[in-house]
């Protein structure tokens, strides 16, 4: 039992929130009628808190001079995190609830069950103040009787607190039939509400030790058909729009008055910083460049994405497309050269959902491999595969974690074989091409291989430091060593962006000299921040 919440705890958390609302992704989606009945909250909400864990991940020990506290910093990242990864509207407002939980307690000393009520208090207000017309029956209700209810236990006892408010959270939902229509005629409950009761279920348990996993409250009523899909069409607005903002706050009270005449579903929020910060702004509109131009006017509008409600039909009865493809994520002009020469479709580093399966429906084949090449990304890859299910397309992803990987993978393809057994020996060429990466330190850590200083040459293998080096070519040829030394008939090495010139021909010529009879292939992969990747087969 905790009886604060410290760093370490928000960070458990966040790992713990966002793998329960992987495991609930499809039963959120699901749910999904208002305030269009576009099936992706679910998908939203785990993409949401991707973008939070990674903001966490990369950046949590690193505590500002001045400023927050500890658990204070650890929760302003995820909030920020939230918020430049936000998709939909639920997605948007829950980033805003984590930002405004930050801003209360990031100067208190300690959390405990009053200060988590004045969080969830504050997460309240910053939720409400973000949507232009609140609904009730929505996410907001929800977190508003969380809020209420911890403020009405008055303790200081901290897992207390916070199972009250999971709890009158659970209750809510079971209530929001009742307050919103949509709800009440399809039989169930509102899906962002839903996955904050997911959350909190999270929070209660990271506080307790104990898993308090509620399920969904039973539907009301047999659902109709057509709520079960995609919407085919808005009935007042066709499209969304969603960009991020950098803008002061006179730009932006601008901004929303503009937006809120144009359309509805409107929900613009920022990250707090002063005296320009960066919003993320999300509206449902007819004229789509009225909107754009709206943000232009405001500030510096990037990120921008339509979705045009019309062009998400029903799923089909069945494929009508053809033949097999394969989609690969690649982070480097020299990298993406080479899977293209293997007949796939390349996709830029860090793609979003709706990236990847418009490159999984450009193949126009029935039957599409997706390579990640990155861990974060397989989530992404694993939701695209989902929709693409809709039209007709099976998708299967093979979880590649490196480029070197992808290559084995793609070496073995055969199209004559069935494509399930094709992909189980994609899978297995990858998993038996393991991998490193060497990159420069930008910070002072310590890792499992000693502490490292700024500059100092890491080489990873397979996601975890082994050497620390001082000088690139010797650090290189070491993990070569290294890796080599528990078998393999085959070194792929994919030279970076910055690397120095000759890097890859005075590794492959150390190979040569110490493993006379493996294989080295060279390429120039492009990539940045890793001046060679290295696979071993």
């Amino acid at each position: 039992m905790l009886d604060t919440l410290d760093a370490a705890a928000v960070r458990r958390w966040c790992a713990g929130g966002l793998a329960a609302l992987k495991r609930h992704q499809g039963e959120i989606d699901q749910l999904n009628v208002y305030p269009v009945p576009d099936g992706d909250t679910g998908t939203n909400l785990v993409l949401t808190l991707t973008s939070a864990q990674q903001a966490l991940a990369m950046d949590l020990d690193t505590l500002p001079d001045s400023g927050p506290t500890a658990h204070g910093h650890a929760l302003r990242l995820m909030a920020q995190g939230a918020l430049l990864g936000a998709r939909g509207n639920s997605g948007v407002i829950l980033s805003q609830i984590l930002r405004g939980f930050a801003d209360q307690v990031a100067g208190m000393p300690a959390v405990r069950g009053r200060e988590l009520a004045a969080a969830l208090r504050s997460g309240t207000a910053a939720a409400y103040t973000a949507v232009s017309r609140p609904v009730e029956g929505t996410l907001l209700t929800v977190v508003a009787a969380a809020a209420a209810a911890a403020e009405g236990a008055d303790s200081d006892d901290l897992p207390a607190v916070a199972g009250v408010a999971a709890r009158a959270a659970a209750e809510a939902l079971a209530r929001t039939p009742e307050q919103l229509p949509a709800l009440a005629r399809a039989g169930v409950v509102d899906a962002g509400g839903r996955g904050l009761c997911v959350l909190l279920d999270a929070l209660v348990e990271v506080l307790t030790g104990e898993s308090t996993a509620r399920p969904a409250p039973p539907p009301r009523a047999a659902r109709p058909a057509a709520t079960v899909a995609r919407e085919t069409g808005s009935d007042e607005y066709a499209y969304e729009v969603q960009f991020l903002l950098d803008a002061r706050a006179e730009g932006v009270a601008g901004l929303r008055r503009a937006l809120d005449a144009l359309g509805d579903s409107l929900v613009v929020v920022g990250d707090g910083r002063e005296p320009e910060g960066t919003w993320n702004v999300h509206v449902h509109v007819n004229d789509v460049g009225a909107a754009v131009e709206a943000g232009v006017a405001a500030g510096r509008p990037y990120r921008i994405s339509v979705t045009r409600f019309a062009d998400q039909p029903e799923p089909p009865a069945g494929p009508a497309v053809t033949g097999r493809a394969a989609v690969v994520v690649a982070t480097g002009g020299g990298i993406a050269e080479l899977f293209a020469a293997e007949g796939a479709t390349v996709v830029p580093g860090n793609p979003s959902t709706g990236e990847l399966l418009d490159a999984v429906r450009s193949t126009g084949a029935a039957r599409v491999v997706v390579l990640p090449n990155d861990a974060n990304t397989e989530a992404v890859a694993s939701a695209a595969a989902r929709e693409a299910h809709r039209f007709g397309i099976k998708v299967s992803v093979v979880p590649t974690r490196s480029p070197v990987q992808a290559l084995a993978a793609l070496a073995v393809r055969d199209g004559d074989r069935r494509f399930e057994d094709d992909v189980i020996a994609m899978a297995e060429a990858a998993g038996a091409c393991r991998y490193a990466e060497v990159c420069h330190a930008s910070r002072e850590a310590l890792t499992v291989a000693g502490p490292c200083r700024p500059g100092d040459v890491l080489a990873l293998v397979e996601g975890e430091v082994h050497l620390i080096g001082t000088d690139l070519t010797d650090t290189c040829a070491a993990v070569v060593d290294r890796m080599l030394g528990g078998g393999g008939e085959m070194v792929t090495l994919l030279a970076g962006a910055d690397a120095p010139a000759g890097l890859t021909d005075a590794v492959r010529a150390h190979v040569a000299r110490r493993w006379p009879f493996v294989e080295v292939h060279a390429y120039p992969g492009g990539q940045p921040f890793y001046p060679l990747l290295v696979g071993i087969e």
